[in-house]
């Protein structure tokens, strides 16, 4: 399975927003994270509690217990194979689980940061690229910061679980 084959079908999106989810597709690997450290670094207080109830920690133990516990290298290793949809049994937990919990996930790694989880190193400086990114998301309203964000976390990560269907590609009507 390719990975553009794997992606899930992105959120209502409009011109705006579909140009900051195309802009951060065109950063390589390191860059993603670095990008989604950032985003968290700067907006994470916002981005979580948007939908408190919404996120389900406990759906997420391997990634929010077990990763935890794994050297810097196997998490940067993990993260990366996340970004690139890589199927490991990490990457199929977390495209297992919905976009509210994949973000819990990625803003619980950005928190834990240097703690337990593998820091960005000290002399990072983000591209050019990053930076725009990191601005042009900024520039835009709170849900629309959301929607981008859910549809990047929901594209990362691998599942085998198609989309369902609908009559207008099978031609049938749903029957009870």
């Amino acid at each position: 399975m390719t990975a553009s084959s794997n992606q899930k079908i992105s959120q209502a999106l409009n011109n705006e927003t579909q140009k900051a989810v195309d802009a951060f597709n065109a950063l390589d690997t390191d860059a993603k994270l670095a990008w989604l450290y950032f985003v968290y670094e700067k907006m994470g207080d916002s981005i979580t509690p948007a939908a408190p109830t919404a996120a389900e920690p406990e759906l997420a133990p391997l990634l929010l217990g077990d990763y935890l516990k794994l050297s810097d290298e196997q998490q940067l290793e993990i993260m990366r194979d996340i970004v690139n949809r890589k199927d490991t049994e990490y990457s199929r937990a977390y495209g297992a689980i919905k976009e509210n919990n994949q973000l819990l996930v990625w803003y619980a790694w950005a928190v834990a940061m240097g703690d337990t989880i593998v820091d960005i190193p000290d002399n990072y400086k983000p591209t050019k690229a990053i930076s725009d990114l990191l601005s042009q998301i900024e520039g835009l309203e709170f849900e629309e910061q959301i929607s981008v964000l859910r549809t990047i976390a929901g594209e990362l990560g691998y599942s085998d679980v198609k989309p369902i269907e609908t009559q207008a590609q099978t031609g049938k009507t749903p029957s009870l």
